[in-house]
């Protein structure tokens, strides 16, 4: 039976997309907003395309955190890709203006420090060699990125031997900024495995595997 993800539809683009990528791995997509489905699928993808504050708007208006929180208070799978990332980190500042996200994670998304703005075409990463994201790729895989912000400094610290510390992976534009996280049943993105070819095919054939 083909695992059922639905991509959250909260006024932020890049939903059709997200679903025939998704498609393309076997699974069943419904884009929709509708809690109760997203709530109960076997995974939830929350896409993100322009700025955080506008992101966070359309998010509650759909009660899409409380749909997070609840997924992953019961160890359900999401996966957030682009702002879909950044929204699930305590907060955004952009041209000044901080914005609580959803506070899933500490750390602050905020302008990049880089000498080119924005961060746009295919980078590598530095993924940790344990990823479950990252299975099966080598270490020049390439994938593509489109952002202005990014999370540039990662905060939580696991010292508990009994919980797996999140697994993070970095990239350099400038500066290294955080390019994806893999915490138990929360993973996500910076850039978008949507538009990244075979290796963001790959990338989400290992998160449905998960669900």
């Amino acid at each position: 039976m083909s695992k059922n993800v639905v991509v959250l539809d909260y006024g932020s683009g890049n939903l059709r997309s997200a679903q025939r990528a998704v498609e393309r791995t076997g699974a069943t997509v419904t884009v929709t907003s509708d809690f109760q489905r997203a709530l109960d699928a076997d995974g939830l993808l929350v896409p993100g395309v322009g700025a955080f504050e506008a992101c966070m708007r359309g998010l509650k208006a759909v009660r899409g955190e409380q749909v997070i929180g609840r997924r992953l208070a019961g160890g359900r799978p999401v996966l957030g890709i682009c702002v879909g990332m950044q929204i699930l980190f305590e907060k955004g500042v952009e041209h000044g203006v901080e914005t609580a996200g959803c506070d899933e994670w500490p750390g602050t998304v905020e302008p990049l420090d880089a000498p080119v703005v924005p961060h746009m075409g295919w980078n590598t990463v530095d993924a940790p060699a344990d990823t479950r994201m990252f299975a099966g790729m080598d270490a020049d895989t390439r994938f593509y990125f489109v952002h202005s912000y990014g999370v540039r400094h990662w905060v939580l610290e696991t010292h508990s031997e009994k919980i797996r510390a999140p697994r993070v992976t970095w990239a350099t534009h400038g500066q290294p900024f955080v390019a994806a996280v893999e915490n138990g049943p929360l993973w996500a993105t910076q850039f978008h495995p949507e538009k990244s070819g075979d290796a963001g095919a790959a990338l989400l054939t290992n998160w449905v595997d998960t669900l």
